[in-house]
């Protein structure tokens, strides 16, 4: 039987993360790995999970506070905890806070099926909705456009070897979920994927997150400790706006990508090592490098292979399938049902530029779930999206409902300048004046 659930497994051991994934791999179920509750939420946040399988002890956040996140945003996903450190207190806490099953460290195969079983059969029981029309075009990445097509078709070429990788492309755009269809899709797929937010770690932090480091190497440092680059051994390190990287991490990263090699902060010998690189920014480099922020042979060793992920006002075409997307998912998550949208709500969201992407659709397509009955309508929409569409309903609009329309724009884009827009109207500031009257 092929199982279609997603599971997400914690554990700052990279062992035992490998032991369980090749163990939910051979019952043929799909699974995401964290070793840390940071990136474990970040998983959580961009893609649907079925069930999650954590560890309570772990250093900095402990597996109860992630427990008691994912009980807060996803109340249907069932909790299973594994922890080498049994006692009653923990497991009557972790019960209380929602967790189906609690295995301890050592466990069988069998002990652990079992317990994703009854695990995954406590969900809420809920209608299976097929809805045919939502087309994938690779993996996760959804449209039918050129633009997105030419993105897949450089995936394939590249998901098979090591060669580093930069992805560009605004915020919101999907760059996360593009190196990841590199990393799943290919042949190092068991091996860790790693993400790593280099604009979220303070720079004092960064370098020891992503190298490591030893003991006594600075105060706080009590023991040795491996960092992001030796979790990802063997698979992929994502780096995520490396332009946030400062000087000195750009340093080291260049030794990683020349040497093939890592030297913890602190340590003086450097160690062989066996990582996929794919970067990612929204920054321009190459204005970076110009204002010598960001190294130029840096740059060069990062691009091997480029991909340009493009914005969402690029490829419109694609709109409706990535709207068909969220309303199945979140119809299905608040209304038990799939939610329509009428033409006009379809028409709206194409006139729209959507300066967040795909992720600002997302949230317009969530709030309009919620906000509609079975048929998603203009009315559902916040008014900042339809303020900012150029006349999304002119045809209905009187001459002088469309000039008080065009007078806010022109004045919302000069910050209300009255003269500067004045000139732009071609208009006397008086005129004006009297028209915002």
């Amino acid at each position: 039987m092929l199982h279609k659930e997603n599971i997400l497994i914690v554990d700052d051991d990279i062992n035992i993360l490998e032991l369980i994934q090749r163990h939910l791999h051979s019952l043929n179920y799909h699974t995401y790995k964290a070793v840390s509750v940071k990136e474990a939420v970040a998983i959580l946040r961009d893609t649907e999970i079925d069930l999650l399988i954590t560890d309570l002890k772990m250093p900095e956040v402990d597996g109860f506070q992630l427990i008691q996140f994912a009980s807060e945003h996803y109340p249907n996903m069932p909790k299973l905890v594994v922890t080498g450190y049994p006692s009653v207190q923990d497991a009557l806490s972790a019960i209380k806070s929602g967790v189906v099953d609690y295995l301890v460290k050592p466990f069988t195969k069998e002990e652990l099926k079992q317990g994703v079983i009854k695990s995954l059969s406590s969900r809420p029981k809920k209608k299976i909705l097929d809805h045919e029309d939502i087309k994938y075009t690779y993996n996760e990445i959804i449209g039918e456009s050129d633009a997105i097509k030419n993105v897949t078709q450089i995936i394939e070429r590249v998901k098979d070897n090591k060669a580093t990788i930069f992805i560009s492309g605004e915020s919101g755009t999907g760059k996360e979920l593009v190196a990841r269809s590199i990393h799943y899709n290919g042949k190092f797929s068991r091996a860790p994927f790693i993400a790593v937010n280099c604009g979220g770690i303070p720079e004092n932090l960064l370098e020891s997150e992503l190298f490591g480091y030893v003991k006594g190497a600075f105060t706080g440092a009590n023991e040795n400790r491996d960092g992001f680059f030796q979790a990802a051994i063997g698979g992929t390190i994502f780096l995520d706006e490396i332009g946030n990287a400062p000087l000195s991490v750009q340093s080291r990263l260049l030794r990683v990508l020349q040497e093939k090699e890592v030297m913890k902060v602190g340590q003086r010998k450097s160690e062989k090592i066996d990582v996929r690189v794919i970067a990612a920014t929204n920054s321009n480099l190459r204005e970076m490098i110009a204002k010598e922020t960001f190294r130029e042979d840096l740059y060069y060793r990062l691009t091997v292979v480029e991909i340009a992920v493009p914005p969402l006002r690029e490829r419109k075409e694609d709109i409706p399938l990535i709207a068909d997307k969220f309303l199945f998912k979140y119809g299905n998550e608040y209304k038990n049902r799939y939610i329509t949208m009428d033409n006009e709500a379809h028409t709206l969201l194409q006139r729209y530029d959507w300066p967040g992407n795909i992720r600002e659709l997302e949230n317009v397509i969530q709030r309009a779930v919620i906000m509609c009955d079975r048929t998603i309508s203009i009315k559902d929409f916040p008014e900042t999206l339809k303020y900012k569409i150029d006349f999304p309903e002119e045809a209905l609009l009187s001459l002088k409902e469309m000039e008080k329309k065009y007078i806010e724009k022109v004045l919302g884009s000069t910050d209300n300048n009255q003269t500067k827009a004045a000139e732009i109207l071609k208009i006397d500031r008086k005129t004006l004046r009297g028209k915002i009257k």
